[in-house]
């Protein structure tokens, strides 16, 4: 309950961000090529710096790493709101990214350490409903408070008060959540990463699921507040739109045991899963009216609400426990790597071709990593344990 509280004040802010900064890069003038570059500052530490502090919280826990995130996420809203214009943005979109990243893999590594099976595919069902919460709020509360304010205005210190409540119940967890273990470099750092990456093919279908997954909901997050905007939709409208992805995962999460259930296994609900987020995405930029992007992004919702849960239980039955950490650690860096290409790329692309041809390229990148999934699928029946059943 703590973690799933705590870092639903988390991804308030992170959601609130994917409205404001893009709004706070256009009062600033910013082109698409520069908007991508401040979308793409905030995952540029979480690349560098996922697996080290992976190694982090195996040894101390997730507690301190959780607390620390969140006020390292405050100091990053302070610098955008005293220091205006593209330095405290780029700053403060760094010093967020980190302390997202801290509050993640500590959160994240707590829960993966309660369950195995369908129990623990229910608890990470629950701890995603918790943050689609968040993240259906956040763009809500963004949307209404530019709309009121006439602009960004004083946002930027409401999300350091949200922040500082997230680290506050962080505070609260005891036990094993609160206590490290002993661990080396051996067992959580780069080389032992990479080792697992090569030889592990549950490592090889998570970090696939993550990437493919992370591309389509940063995409959709990033650029769609834009597209929004260039349709001259309000800052309401917006907001709820693009909150409506994040309230279809947060529907559909509790129940991820049974639908895997109903589709016949896991590999399967995978595969739907990024075959609705390649099709929504896809067709986001040929749509111009509201109610076909809403059913658009009820696709890309229902994707992003199985493949991120389903990455994290693969993960966390492929590997040991004092693996854990650094394994994690590695699935987020691939994570913040997509998250900090996908911007730039989309925004290259957007300057050159518009919408349409942005995100129907998208959409078939997403294909072609489902495709690669189902030989890895294949693989892993025939050379690995059966993790994805």
């Amino acid at each position: 309950m703590a973690v799933c509280v705590s870092l639903t004040f988390c991804f308030v802010v992170y959601s609130m961000l994917l409205v404001t900064v893009p709004v706070y890069g256009l009062e600033l003038g910013a082109s698409p090529l520069m908007l991508g570059v401040i979308l793409s500052s905030q995952y540029l530490l979480p690349f560098l710096l996922a697996i080290p502090l992976g190694g982090v919280v195996a040894r101390h826990g997730g507690r301190i790493p959780l607390v620390a995130g969140a006020l390292f996420m405050t100091l990053g809203l302070l610098l955008m709101q005293f220091l205006p214009g593209y330095y405290g943005l780029i700053g403060g979109q760094l010093f967020v990214g980190l302390a997202q990243l801290q509050m993640v893999l500590s959160a994240q590594t707590i829960i993966s350490s309660l369950a195995t099976g369908p129990k623990l595919e229910s608890y990470f069902g629950w701890y995603a409903t918790w943050l689609s919460g968040g993240q259906v709020i956040g763009p809500l509360l963004a949307g209404g408070w530019i709309h009121w304010a006439g602009g960004v205005g004083n946002l930027f210190l409401v999300m350091a008060g949200i922040a500082l409540l997230g680290g506050l119940f962080g505070l609260a967890l005891t036990g094993d959540a609160a206590r490290g273990m002993s661990v080396t470099g051996k067992q959580t750092g780069f080389r032992a990463q990479a080792s697992l990456i090569h030889r592990n093919t549950g490592v090889q279908v998570s970090i696939a699921i993550t990437v493919a997954g992370m591309f389509a909901l940063g995409i959709h997050g990033s650029y769609l507040p834009v597209y929004l905007d260039s349709l001259e939709m309000s800052a309401v409208m917006i907001g709820v739109l693009v909150s409506l992805r994040s309230a279809v995962s947060m529907v559909i999460r509790p129940f991820i045991p049974r639908i895997i259930g109903a589709v016949g296994g896991r590999e399967k609900a995978t595969l739907l899963a990024l075959s609705a987020m390649s099709l929504g995405l896809a067709c986001m930029g040929f749509s111009g009216n509201a109610p076909v992007i809403a059913l658009l992004s009820i696709l890309v919702g229902l994707g992003g609400g199985l493949t991120q849960p389903l990455s994290m239980v693969v993960l966390a039955e492929s590997v040991q426990r004092e693996q854990r950490s650094g394994a994690l650690g590695m699935r987020l860096m691939a994570n913040r790597a997509v998250h900090f290409v996908a911007p730039l790329l989309f925004g290259a692309v957007l300057g050159m071709g518009g919408f349409s041809l942005s995100f129907g390229l998208s959409g078939v990148f997403v294909a072609l990593v489902a495709m690669l999934l189902m030989r890895l699928h294949g693989r892993h029946r025939t050379s690995g344990p059966d993790a994805l059943r």
